[in-house]
C-alpha cells in the first residue's frame, strides 16, 4: 500500500470520526482531547530525547491529558479556574525535579521542557471553549464553529501545496523547511480566506446562525492562515534541532499526531481569541 494510499484512507477515516466527536462533546469530547493532548505531549518528549535532552515525560504526559478534564470540570461548574491553583501545580512540578533528576542529568533543561511539551500539546483544549462558545446555541452550532479554524488550516495547507508547487520560487525559510515558499504561503491565505468565506455562508449562516462581515472573515482567515503557517514551521524547526523526520509514527503515512496538528495548536487559540470579536448572531 502506497504512502498516498494509507494517507487518503486515514483522512477519509479520520475527519468524520473527528467531528461526531466535537459533535457529541462532554465527556466524550473530554476523552478525546486528553489522548491527542497526551500522545502530542509524548512526542515532543521523544523529540527532546532525540535531541540530547532528558525530560520529566511521565509527569508530563498525566499533566497535559489532564488539561481538557480541568477545563471540562470548570464549564461544570465543579470548581473554577484560577492562576494561583496553576502556579502551585506548577511550583510542584519544579519541586519534583529534587527526587527525578540529578545533577548530572540537567535538572534546568529537564523541568523546561517538562513545562513547554505541557503547555505546547494542551494547545488542542481550545477545541473545547470553541464547542461551547457562549454564541453557538446547541451541538450543531458548536460544532460549525470549531470546524470554522479546522477547516481554515486546512485551506491553508492546501494553498500552500498547490500555490508552491505551481507558482514557488522564493524560499520561505529555507533553514527550517526548505520546500516552502512565499508564493506558497501567500496562495495559502489566499485559499483561507475563500474557504472562510464559503464556511461562512454555507455553514455558520444555516447551522449556527451566525455570520461574520467581510473584513471579519478575511481578518479571521489572515490571522489564522498566519498562524497556521508559523505553528507548521515551528514544528519542523524542533524536528531539525532534534535530528527526526517525524515526531513519530503513529499515523500512518502521515507521521505523527504533531505532524498532523501542529498549525492547530497555533490556530486554534489565536481562533478563540478573535472569533468573539468578530461573529455576528442572526436575528
Amino acid at each position: 500500500m502506497s504512502e498516498l494510499t494509507r494517507r487518503v484512507i486515514f483522512s477519509v477515516i479520520a475527519a468524520p470520526v473527528t467531528v461526531a466527536l466535537v459533535y457529541f462533546g462532554n465527556w466524550v469530547l473530554t476523552a478525546f482531547l486528553g489522548a491527542i493532548a497526551a500522545t502530542a505531549a509524548w512526542e515532543a518528549f521523544r523529540m527532546a530525547r532525540a535531541g540530547g535532552a532528558n525530560p520529566m515525560a511521565r509527569s508530563g504526559i498525566v499533566l497535559a491529558a489532564l488539561i481538557p478534564l480541568v477545563v471540562h470540570a470548570h464549564y461544570l461548574g465543579i470548581f473554577t479556574l484560577s492562576i494561583p491553583a496553576g502556579a502551585v501545580v506548577f511550583l510542584g512540578l519544579l519541586a519534583s525535579v529534587l527526587w527525578l533528576r540529578a545533577v548530572a542529568d540537567r535538572p534546568f533543561v529537564a523541568v523546561a521542557i517538562t513545562v513547554f511539551g505541557i503547555l505546547y500539546a494542551a494547545m488542542i483544549t481550545f477545541i473545547y471553549p470553541l464547542r461551547y462558545h457562549p454564541y453557538a446555541i446547541g451541538a450543531g452550532a458548536g460544532t460549525a464553529l470549531v470546524m470554522f479554524p479546522v477547516l481554515a488550516v486546512w485551506g491553508t495547507d492546501t494553498g500552500a501545496y498547490a500555490f508552491g508547487r505551481l507558482f514557488g520560487k522564493h524560499k520561505l525559510m529555507p533553514q527550517v523547511s526548505p520546500k516552502k515558499t512565499i508564493e506558497g504561503a501567500i496562495g495559502g491565505m489566499f485559499v483561507t480566506v475563500i474557504t472562510c468565506w464559503l464556511y461562512t455562508k454555507w455553514v455558520l449562516q444555516p447551522f449556527a446562525h451566525l455570520t461574520l462581515s467581510l473584513q471579519g472573515v478575511v481578518l479571521f482567515a489572515i490571522a489564522i492562515s498566519v498562524a497556521a503557517q508559523i505553528g507548521d514551521l515551528v514544528e519542523s524547526l524542533f524536528k531539525r534541532d532534534s535530528g527526526v523526520k517525524d515526531s513519530s509514527a503513529l499515523v500512518p503515512g502521515h507521521g505523527g499526531i504533531l505532524d498532523r496538528i501542529d498549525s492547530q495548536l497555533f490556530a486554534l487559540p489565536v481562533a478563540y481569541l478573535i472569533i468573539g470579536y468578530l461573529l455576528i448572531p442572526l436575528p
